[in-house]
């Protein structure tokens, strides 16, 4: 059972890694555009409030994703915790039946 749990920290690592990396290419490119507007000269604040309602949405859209990923591995992990349960039970089963059979269990 531990190393199911150490899988499904595995698991939830690996999700949160590549969620961060995620977030990073996306504050990168929303910085480049930032600069990109910058460099442009002026701008007038139509495109300023359509730049941060853009930036707003990348935003609540990196978050959403972190929130699903850690779902995701949350899931993983209590599956990997049910389907050791279910071998455990297997396996006292049939351990239980072995004793029986042989005369063991009395």
């Amino acid at each position: 059972m531990d190393k199911m749990s150490y899988n499904a920290g595995v698991a939830k690592g690996q999700t949160q890694e590549k969620a961060s990396t995620m977030m990073d290419k996306a504050g990168n490119v929303a910085q480049s555009a930032k600069e990109s507007i910058q460099n442009a000269g002026q701008v007038d604040n139509s495109q300023k409030m359509s730049y941060h309602a853009g930036e707003a949405k990348g935003q609540t859209q990196a978050s959403t994703m972190m929130d699903k990923a850690g779902n995701a591995a949350q899931s993983a992990k209590e599956s990997m915790q049910n389907a050791g349960q279910a071998i455990q039970n297997t396996a006292a089963g049939a351990a239980d039946a072995v004793k029986n059979a042989t005369g063991m269990n009395k």
